[in-house]
């Protein structure tokens, strides 16, 4: 069976002519500014890459486009249609994955630096005392940062983890898989890391610093972890169940090859997934707060935090990171991009960028890149794991309508 059955996809294709018919969509006044951009989220949405989007493009000192399209919740976990779908708006809080490590653990480790309570180039050791061994000590902050610290990928910490506070002691008794700052390996566990780093050095737990430092002076009321029941209903639906993360444990040719039984722990969720963290090792290990996914935000908070970048840290007449800390995260290194940052054009999807443009994506369906040169940035956020996976188990390739943003945005 593919993404979607037949009957299905008659559903959708009748609720989504339905929704334009309707004019659904809430938008800025500049609509007009992008014209291609509705027809090339309505294409995603013809071909089931997702049941619905959130798409905004703006620049330092406003947004220019907004618009929302098709459900925020289809589907049931049998992947049947629900009895009374949510239309997606722009107030739609999505679980923004892998975002999470730029607009929650970067944000935080440039604050702190910022704030000169942290330099790069110290050892992680100088923070985390478990990590002065003969193993780890020369692993750096900017090591993390550009995941060039040898650590491991990613791991199902939740089959020998039950509790965060063990995380520490279990990552530093684990072998590296390369030497510190000589091969970039994007490693989920190295942001986890950093969440440590934040939490130790500001005396905190991540959420609140975030909020206290970044958030609140930004005006954000809505962004964060762990959001609970009590907003559900203004939550993106992601994935039924963790279909896919259970085969990168399960298939033993999968990149990670992960050497666990994987019969040793079975609580794998098995029901629709909607103001949860998708992450498993969020989810399990970190009750939903950890450095490397986790947050859940609209468009519009994204798009603030993007603009404090685009102003050189300042806001409303108050500086929150410094210019220099700003350059600094967001120039080029050694491999091709910043300091948390990417600045890959294959790794964000898209092809003939500004120079010095940055981004990131996420596992759940999201992505935004930002060109400081050129005063512009996207954000593009949708929940193509809510139409589940296809044969092969694999959810559905963003790709070439990341791509196809990027060329209407930024030519």
């Amino acid at each position: 069976m593919g993404i979607l059955s037949r009957t299905n996809l008659l559903f959708i294709f009748t609720f989504i002519l339905f929704a334009v018919s309707c004019g659904k969509g809430e938008e800025t006044d500049s609509y007009e500014e992008f014209p291609e951009v509705d027809e090339i989220i309505e294409e995603g949405l013809s071909e089931s890459l997702y049941s619905g989007a959130v798409v905004l493009i703006g620049n330092d000192e406003e947004i220019l486009y907004q618009k929302a399209y098709g459900y925020a919740t289809l589907y049931d976990k049998d992947l049947s249609v629900v009895e009374e779908p949510d239309s997606m708006t722009i107030s739609h809080l999505f679980d923004i994955a892998s975002l999470t490590k730029i607009f929650g653990t970067t944000y935080g480790i440039m604050a702190l630096h910022s704030d000169g309570r942290i330099n790069l180039d110290d050892p992680v050791a100088d923070y985390i005392d478990e990590f002065a061994t003969d193993s780890h000590s020369d692993i750096t902050i900017r090591h993390l940062l550009s995941h060039s610290s040898g650590l491991l990928q990613w791991y199902p910490t939740y089959y020998v983890l039950s509790d965060s506070e063990d995380f520490i002691p279990w990552v530093v008794d684990q072998s590296l898989i390369g030497t510190p700052g000589e091969t970039r390996r994007y490693s989920d566990l190295g942001f986890m890391v950093l969440a440590e780093i934040i939490e130790r050095e500001s005396g905190e737990s991540l959420s609140d610093y975030l909020n206290k430092r970044l958030y609140e002076r930004l005006g954000l009321t809505r962004i964060g972890f762990s959001l609970g029941p009590a907003i559900s209903d203004q939550i993106v639906s992601t994935s039924h169940g963790n279909p896919f993360e259970k085969k990168m444990v399960y298939d033993d040719e999968f990149g990670y090859q992960i050497d666990i039984d994987p019969e040793l722990w079975d609580e794998w969720r098995e029901y629709s997934l909607k103001g949860e963290v998708n992450d498993g090792n969020a989810f399990y290990t970190f009750n939903g707060v950890a450095g490397h996914a986790g947050l859940f935000a609209k468009a519009e908070d994204l798009a603030r935090l993007l603009q404090l970048v685009l102003n050189d840290g300042n806001w409303d007449d108050n500086r929150l990171i410094s210019p220099e800390t700003i350059n600094e995260f967001i120039s080029e290194d050694e491999f091709g991009n910043g300091l948390g940052w990417a600045m890959d054009p294959d790794f964000l999807n898209a092809e003939e960028l500004p120079p010095g443009s940055v981004g990131h994506t996420g596992f759940t369906g999201t992505n935004f890149v930002l060109s400081p040169n050129g005063n512009m940035y996207y954000i593009f956020l949708t929940n193509r794991q809510h139409v589940g996976v296809n044969e092969n188990g694999n959810y559905p390739n963003l790709r070439d309508i990341r791509s196809e943003l990027s060329k209407v945005v930024f030519h």
